[in-house]
């Protein structure tokens, strides 16, 4: 839908509330520029005004999808295509949402074409109509206030992106284990911040050459370009922070585990004790508790107690001793000696 329309000259706006499309249109030829914003278009409205403003059909095309990265196309009739990303943080959710903002700006006329609810701009509409002397310059002044209102909206989401890494990496660092999804889900949203920050720069970039803006608004395009700039370097940085976190909860977690691993050790050969020293008294107790009549008749006297305790205590071991070593000697490979070793050494030939 059209959320506003109006025409400029002379640093002025020409009428009060929007004004209607046709009209819009006509009035591109009487001077100063016209200002057309809409918030997520259907495709039939986006036709109307290409039909009545001439625009490319590529770039109508291209102003319906959504991009992931910033970007500016010039056409052969003049009109600039310029995309941005817009980035805002909800508090309850702790997530980035964001939108996109479509520019086609001609010298006489600019359209904004907002995508997702983190693209507002009747801020920067109402900030630049209290700025007459660069609403003077022409339709590039309205690019200016876009971009610094999208530029400064960016610096609350790298605040709390920080407050995040920073309460994740206060865990970390304290020897407790942070969820490792959490990482990840902020790693992809620093990265995809980062994809809508950076190409920008390429895009602002180009405003800075000569014959692009306005002498006018050169200064204030680079003021956005040096904010650009600083949040850039924060973002990239919160990135390869969080690469790092990532890596020092997964040694964390090996940490953990290798304790976990300690403990069970510890009570396994607790276990074994105890079993080893209950092993000779379960041998006894089922050896005589046996109910034949030679065992009870035969032991009359501690010495055949002790005697018999022994030899059955002794000679299982003794058994499975000469078993073993008798299965191993069967199972080793020969050792070949030094004949033979001689033997299989192929002479050399004194032919």
């Amino acid at each position: 839908m059209i959320v506003d329309c109006a025409h400029y000259r002379a640093g002025r706006r020409q009428h009060e509330g929007p004004i209607p499309l046709e009209e819009a249109a006509a009035r591109c030829t009487q001077g100063g520029f016209v200002w057309l914003g809409m918030f997520e278009p259907a495709p039939e409205e986006l036709a109307k005004v290409r039909e009545s403003f001439g625009l490319h059909e590529l770039a109508v095309e291209d102003a319906q999808a959504f991009h992931l990265r910033p970007k500016a196309e010039q056409y052969e009739d003049g009109t600039e295509l310029i995309i941005l990303r817009t980035a805002r943080y909800d508090d309850e959710r702790e997530e980035i949402d964001t939108g996109e903002i479509s520019i086609f700006l001609a010298e006489h006329f600019v359209i904004t074409v907002r995508q997702g609810i983190a693209s507002e701009l009747a801020g920067a509409r109402s900030r630049l109509e209290r700025r007459p002397e660069l609403l003077r310059t022409g339709s590039a002044s309205t690019l200016w206030a876009i971009l610094d209102q999208v530029v400064d909206s960016y610096a609350p989401v790298v605040a709390e992106l920080e407050r995040d890494i920073e309460q994740i990496e206060a865990t970390v660092f304290s020897g407790a284990v942070a969820p490792t999804e959490r990482i990840y889900f902020l790693r992809r949203e620093a990265t995809d911040f980062y994809r809508a920050v950076h190409p920008l720069l390429a895009v602002l970039a180009r405003r800075l050459l000569p014959g692009q803006s306005p002498g006018e608004l050169l200064p204030y395009f680079r003021d956005v370009h040096d904010h650009l700039l600083l949040v850039n370097e924060e973002v990239a940085a919160q990135r390869d922070l969080l690469a790092t976190v990532l890596e020092a909860n997964i040694a964390v977690i090996s940490v953990e585990q290798n304790k976990i691993n300690l403990r069970q050790s510890a009570t396994m050969e607790r276990l074994t004790i105890i079993a080893t020293v209950f092993l000779p008294l379960s041998f006894v107790v089922g050896f005589f508790g046996q109910n034949f009549d030679w065992l009870v008749s035969h032991i009359s006297s501690l010495t055949a107690f002790l005697v018999l305790s022994a030899v059955g205590l002794l000679l299982p071991c003794l058994v499975l001793y000469l078993w073993l070593r008798r299965r191993r000697g069967q199972t080793a490979p020969p050792v070949p000696g030094v004949n033979d070793v001689v033997r299989r050494t192929p002479r050399a030939s004194t032919e």
